[in-house]
């Protein structure tokens, strides 16, 4: 595929503006049509996005016959019935992260892929940051091996609102949104699937009705094993922080950068062509379009991990 691929973008939210800014600066990319809830205020960014088609329904997007590819950046709910909807549209679809909260729904969406023949990709955006390529660049060229990962999760998120500082129309998830990053790289990382996973939460927020804090144990084939705490109850410091403890040194990962146990920074700008995890993740799905492959991060790719998302949810309601 040597023409532009022309994208729809449902999501004018804070993660779909990420991707906005990534794909300006990835070549034969263009965003026709972008999709959210509020007509005004999807207006406001697609000038500034230079982008000409809005609308507040996905299936508006799906009919122009110019659409090659959408990037799903919508609530989590949602996510896995509007995968569908852009195969059965013939659309490659790339679905943020995470692919479904119920597993039966991202099991059909995996068939469907599969059927469809066309690219669909999920968003584990761990894959694609530079710090997490530069560790697995070690583990595989055999100088590092996972001996346990450590991760910590933290937000500050007692009312519903979104990274933007606004009021967000759904509900965000402890376990199938913020531990699916890790599960997924936890396995990828060390290149064995999860045998063993438990979990502990603590107590529902009385209107949100999801646990605000929630500990993860996971342990693969190979014997590495992970220990994750997640927060929405923490009061700073922000975001993830991914320890690698490992038979030949120790790495700390925090989204792009990446530190030795000692905190002595290592520079891990020429890993790939870019340090932005998000349009490094977009460059990937494009590619895959181009050269008509199978995407790193691709829906059966990441289903194992939803596979245990499922096993500790049943787990915890039990």
């Amino acid at each position: 595929m040597s023409k532009t691929i022309k994208v729809a973008l449902a999501g004018a939210g804070a993660f779909g503006i990420k991707h906005l800014d990534g794909i300006r600066n990835i070549d034969g990319v263009e965003v026709v049509s972008l999709i959210s809830r509020d007509l005004e205020k999807t207006r406001e960014v697609a000038d500034k996005y230079g982008i000409k088609h809005v609308t507040t329904d996905l299936a508006d997007s799906l009919a122009m016959p110019e659409v090659d590819a959408v990037i799903l950046c919508t609530p989590t709910q949602m996510h896995a019935s509007q995968t569908l909807a852009c195969l059965k549209a013939g659309k490659h679809v790339q679905v943020e992260i995470p692919l479904c909260d119920v597993l039966a729904d991202g099991e059909e969406a995996v068939a469907l892929a599969e059927k469809s023949g066309l690219v669909a990709m999920c968003g584990h955006t761990r894959r694609f940051n530079p710090s997490h390529q530069w560790v697995h660049k070690k583990i595989a060229a055999g100088e590092f091996n996972i001996q346990q990962m450590d991760v910590q999760t933290y937000f500050f998120r007692r009312t519903n609102m979104n990274a933007l500082g606004q009021p967000r129309s759904w509900t965000d998830h402890l376990l199938w949104h913020h531990a699916a990053h890790t599960v997924d790289l936890f396995a990828y990382q060390c290149g064995s699937p999860i045998v063993k996973a438990n979990a502990v939460q603590g107590p529902i927020h009385p209107t949100l009705g999801i646990a605000m804090d929630m500990s993860i144990q996971l342990k693969a084939a190979n014997g590495a094993i992970c220990t994750l705490s997640l927060s929405f109850n923490n009061d700073g410091p922000l975001g993830t922080f991914f320890r690698y403890i490992g038979d030949t040194g120790t790495y700390i990962a925090r989204y792009d950068d990446l530190v030795n146990g000692k905190e002595e920074k290592i520079d891990v700008s020429k890993v790939d062509v870019s340090m932005n995890g998000i349009e490094l993740q977009d460059r990937e799905f494009f590619a895959a379009i181009r050269e008509g492959r199978q995407p790193n991060s691709s829906l059966a790719q990441v289903l194992p991990c939803y596979q245990v998302l499922h096993q500790l949810e049943q787990q915890l309601n039990a």
